[in-house]
């Protein structure tokens, strides 16, 4: 990658006219009339209406966007294609769409890696790696996202011995608030880099990213349902016994389906077709949340048929991000926390008694399915919800069947009080009601990671009202949901 230096461009870029550099954005500026102008993420939970959506092509572009905003005064959001259920993305400002940013610019088999633009999509690497014979070490449950939003807010996947996915980054290339192309890694600018892994999109907009990766594999899926007591009283055994293990935690029939996943050479056996996967159990599934909105007693039977459904053991020897991935079906309000993996017990039994008590009562909450726990080794990025211990990620969802609201406000509440009082950090890609107080005591490292920031972006141009609501404590009429329209 380039060294470390001031754009070349800078002085050329600071010569021309506003109205000419306006004139050489009109190809990639979204029409205000354009649906495209309105942000909406996939979750159909959160929307807003940027000051200018633009849609860049070339990295030369992002710089003549940064440039318009100095002079202007603006602030710009990165965007990708909008899967973080949270207003992360949001902004009043200018909008920088990145999904053309998606280019592989280098593969090198020998050392394994790869160098792509950050607005590729992990579908995207995926299929340019298996040109290669290589594949990403690990994936989460989704591969639809741009690499950069999984870098910046921390993704991961599972497997006790395997870090979140921005620890396999190795070095990235930014463009800075006042126009500085700048490479960094953990041995040129570790700070910055350091910052960059979990940085929200608040140090710089990252234009290239250097990942490591490895050989192509297959992994064999084992799943098999098992009480929710077997499965917590052996905790340590089943989440150490394979390479990668997750769970899915039926609550209303006290069951936790088990996904355990090691790597092979055996032949390929993908996942049968059968009634939860096909079309009718898509839509069957759908048609009865959509009757739970007005019967919320019909919530816990949805939930035992799909247990019912998912009673047998399986088996699935597929490639790796196939069994990684999962279908996520529906729009959706979610949360997920990430806790010390020591407090895991403590933690499950507390939600259970909890969801208990909500299902023995006749007006209490009741929740959709499954409760997903997945589990990452301990790593060093400042804002990392794993830095410095193994950590347990716990998720609910709330399911938006036809994209219609559902309730969901009070049970996210009391869950998260539950995973607070468990030393939990929240994903900062998911929607939460933290402060710099409350993330100060939770992150060591968090002055520093703001010392960064006021460095590389005194001004306070990457910062929209999700990064200045959480990491610098301004609130009022023009931050929050006051201004983006929370879709519910």
């Amino acid at each position: 990658m380039a060294p470390s230096t001031r754009n070349s461009n800078s002085r050329t870029l600071a010569e021309i006219p506003t109205q000419t550099l306006r004139s050489l954005l009109e190809p990639v500026t979204i029409p205000s009339t354009s649906p495209r102008s309105t942000f909406i993420n996939w979750g159909l939970s959160y929307s807003c209406k940027p000051l200018v959506v633009f849609e860049p092509e070339t990295e030369e572009q992002c710089e003549y966007i940064l440039e318009l905003a100095r002079r202007e005064g603006q602030t710009v959001r990165a965007a990708g294609v909008g899967h973080s259920p949270s207003d992360l993305a949001c902004t009043s400002g200018y909008m920088l769409r990145t999904e053309k940013l998606d280019k592989i610019i280098e593969v090198n088999t020998e050392k394994n890696y790869a160098i792509v633009q950050g607005g590729i999509t992990l579908n995207a690497i995926h299929a340019g790696l298996a040109t290669h014979n290589l594949a990403l070490i690990n994936v989460g449950s989704i591969s639809d996202q741009t690499l950069a939003g999984i870098v910046t807010t921390a993704t991961h996947g599972t497997g006790m011995n395997f870090k979140i996915i921005s620890t396999h980054v190795l070095s990235l290339v930014l463009l800075l608030a006042d126009g500085t192309r700048v490479s960094c890694s953990r041995q040129e600018r570790p700070d910055l880099f350091t910052a960059s892994l979990c940085g929200l999109g608040s140090t710089g907009l990252m234009l290239q990213i250097k990942i490591e990766v490895g050989p192509a594999f297959r992994l064999k899926e084992i799943q098999e349902s098992i009480p929710f007591d077997e499965v917590v009283d052996h905790l340590d055994p089943i989440a150490n016994a394979s390479q990668h293990v997750r769970m899915w935690w039926f609550p209303q029939v006290d069951v936790i389906r088990v996904s355990s996943s090691d790597r092979t050479q055996e032949p390929m056996k993908p996942a049968a077709s059968w009634l939860w996967h096909s079309l009718l159990g898509y839509h069957l599934i759908q048609f009865l949340f959509y009757l739970g909105r007005f019967f919320p007693s019909v919530n816990p039977n949805i939930s035992r048929l799909s247990a019912w459904l998912d009673r047998n053991k399986t088996i699935t020897i597929d490639e790796s991000w196939r069994v990684f991935n999962l279908d996520c079906k529906y729009p959706q309000f979610t949360t997920e926390w990430a806790i010390p993996y020591r407090n895991t017990v403590a933690c499950l039994r507390e939600l259970r008694s909890w969801l208990q008590k909500e299902h023995s009562d006749p007006h209490g909450l009741r929740p959709h399915f499954p409760i997903e726990i997945r589990f990452t080794d301990a790593d060093d990025i400042w804002l990392s919800p794993s830095y410095g211990e193994r950590t347990c990620w716990i998720g609910i969802i709330q399911y938006k069947p036809y994209g219609l609201n559902v309730p969901y406000k009070l049970l996210f509440q009391r869950f998260e009080e539950i995973l607070a009082r468990h030393e939990g950090r929240p994903h900062w890609a998911k929607a939460h009601r933290l402060r710099p107080d409350d993330l100060r005591e939770l992150y060591p490292k968090f002055d520093d990671f703001i010392r960064v920031l006021q460095e590389v972006d005194p001004e306070g141009m990457f910062r929209n009202e999700y990064v200045q609501r959480h990491l610098f404590g301004k609130e009022g009429p023009q931050y929050g949901e006051r201004v983006f329209k929370r879709l519910q």
